[in-house]
């Protein structure tokens, strides 16, 4: 029987333990008067050095469970064991993790969470969007959760500053955004990563890219080729800038740049950048652009910017003509052509009035791969185009294919089947490649 069946079959008898006076005033909504009940014993009866301390784990669960059980039986109230247990678990979650979500955050099959309100929160399980069975309180209890995320980092969300991006401890990239501008109330958007960070052989695995595609890019990378990785959101970007810089030597110092921390770096010499939001009085904003050009004095090997959204692009151009090559970021753009233009775009919004021609030459001279990602609609993830920036024709930046990926038709179950082909050209950079020690096979770009 449930707590709130076994409520109303005995709801004349009274209490007086804690703030509850009458088991009545359970019958509208017991099983929270009663969370509340054990959740203000918490607060008043364990040590903050113990809630602050996260080697302790162990011992605040078991102080938890400790003074549930002790309210409970003083409640006088009928609790069954399992209920007794999804409760304890319940404040266990919104002391020591993130309230309702942190099932979903421990659930590997979970890739997303999205939180539309307080009764509405879906998850992404294996590129399919589904309808959750979790719940908030209400709209501050979801605020509450968002600033448990935020305030850690610095960072603050409030009517004044009604957006904020943000991270969890795994890195975890976090979006909430709250009233007046989110009309139905608070929202967050986490999209999770793995505990473990993927790695190109996971990649293969999946099917996101081919074996030849794999062994290809890893040379880019030791030959020290700039490239951007484009895609559409959620098409995987950042996991695939996370594989490419496993590939960078351990002996180069690398520089991150990113708007929240997500890249993990397996390399020692790592320094991690990452913008700061403006204070309440709207002033000390660090962007992306204040920290590339900050990391070029910093005497980086390598240069990896999370994303370019900006006019940041402009220097991240630049620092690839002058030295900084092997420098890797990612942008948004449903084909390569699309990227070049979008590139184009954000280095006009730098602010300096180029003619379109000087911008071209900059992005020819600076960039030598584009990495497609994309999104299908069966919701797999394939790297689809990998292009060489060739040069300038006229007015116009050449591009090559080097792979593609064609699809073929589906499987019985809805899959995308496809292929993953180089298109029998090898690129001008062929030389530089074998040059830095990239071991290609000399078949590799023939078509099979």
């Amino acid at each position: 029987m449930s707590l709130l069946k076994r409520l109303e079959t005995v709801q004349d008898r009274p209490t007086t333990i804690g703030p509850v006076k009458k088991l009545a005033s359970y019958v509208t909504d017991p099983e929270k008067v009663l969370k509340q009940s054990i959740h203000q014993a918490i607060i008043s009866e364990v040590k903050p050095e113990l809630l602050n301390d996260a080697t302790r784990e162990s011992e605040l669960k078991a102080s938890i469970s400790e003074i549930a059980d002790r309210v409970i039986v003083d409640s006088g109230l009928l609790v069954t064991r399992q209920d007794r247990q999804r409760i304890v678990q319940q404040l266990g979650d919104e002391v020591l993790g993130f309230g309702p979500i942190t099932s979903l955050l421990n659930d590997d099959d979970v890739t997303e969470i999205m939180v539309n309100s307080a009764q509405q929160v879906y998850v992404e399980r294996k590129g399919r969007l589904e309808l959750s069975g979790v719940t908030f309180r209400d709209s501050e209890h979801v605020i509450q959760v968002i600033e448990k995320i935020v305030a850690p980092l610095g960072r603050r969300i409030d009517e004044s500053s009604p957006m904020v991006d943000a991270r969890l401890p795994d890195g975890s990239r976090v979006n909430a955004i709250i009233p007046p501008l989110a009309i139905k109330g608070p929202t967050l958007t986490i999209r999770k990563f793995s505990r473990d960070p993927l790695t190109i052989d996971n990649l293969v695995n999946f099917g996101t890219v081919g074996p030849a595609m794999a062994k290809f890019l890893q040379a880019c990378v030791l030959g020290r080729l700039n490239i951007v990785v484009s895609g559409g959101t959620g098409s995987g970007k950042t996991t695939t800038l996370n594989c490419l810089s496993s590939f960078i030597p351990s002996d180069e110092r690398i520089v991150t740049i990113e708007d929240a921390a997500e890249l993990q770096l397996k390399q020692e010499h790592v320094v991690t950048l990452e913008t700061r939001p403006p204070n309440i009085e709207g002033k000390g904003a660090v962007t992306i652009r204040d920290l590339v050009r900050n990391s070029l004095r910093m005497r980086p090997n390598r240069v990896v910017i999370g994303e370019v959204r900006g006019g940041e692009a402009l220097d991240m151009l630049q620092a690839m003509n002058t030295g900084h090559d092997g420098s890797l970021t990612t942008g948004h753009a449903n084909t390569p052509r699309d990227m070049l233009s979008r590139l184009e775009t954000m280095v006009l919004m730098a602010g300096m009035e180029l003619p379109v021609r000087a911008i071209r030459e900059q992005i020819s001279a600076a960039i030598d791969v584009i990495v497609q990602q994309t999104r299908l609609r069966d919701g797999s993830r394939k790297i689809t185009h990998i292009c060489e920036v060739v040069g300038m024709e006229g007015d116009i930046i050449t591009l090559q294919d080097i792979f593609v990926f064609t699809q073929t038709g589906r499987d019985p179950n809805g899959k995308i089947i496809g292929e993953f082909k180089p298109t029998g050209i090898r690129p001008k950079f062929y030389e530089k490649l074998l040059e830095a020690g990239a071991q290609l096979p000399p078949d590799i770009f023939h078509p099979r």
